[in-house]
């Protein structure tokens, strides 16, 4: 079984900038062990010939034409607001922005 050390894992978390305490650093060596085995066996085999693909199914895009339909109004959009302002639904402010 692979292995990372404790002070491999520190330095990923590093690199990652992921504070991590002692216990967690020790936890992850074992399971990133586990992780580089199963790669390992996933590049023993021969995939010569094999097309490679990021989905197990093809991806399509589907697309609809848009078609305008009748909606809210403003006013019917905004009657369940708590508050509202210039016809906008008015919210608390988080960035601290003028």
């Amino acid at each position: 079984m692979s292995t990372l050390s404790r002070d491999e894992v520190a330095k990923l978390a590093g690199l990652a900038r992921i504070e991590m305490t002692e216990a967690e650093m020790v936890d992850l060596s074992s399971q990133f062990g586990t992780i580089l085995d199963a790669v390992a066996r996933v590049q023993e085999l021969d995939l010569i010939g094999v097309k490679a693909t990021s989905h197990p199914q093809p991806l399509e895009n589907i697309a609809r034409p848009d078609v305008v339909q009748p909606s809210l109004t403003p006013d019917e959009a905004l009657s369940g607001a708590p508050a509202q302002e210039e016809q906008r639904f008015r919210v608390p402010q988080i960035l601290g922005e003028e």
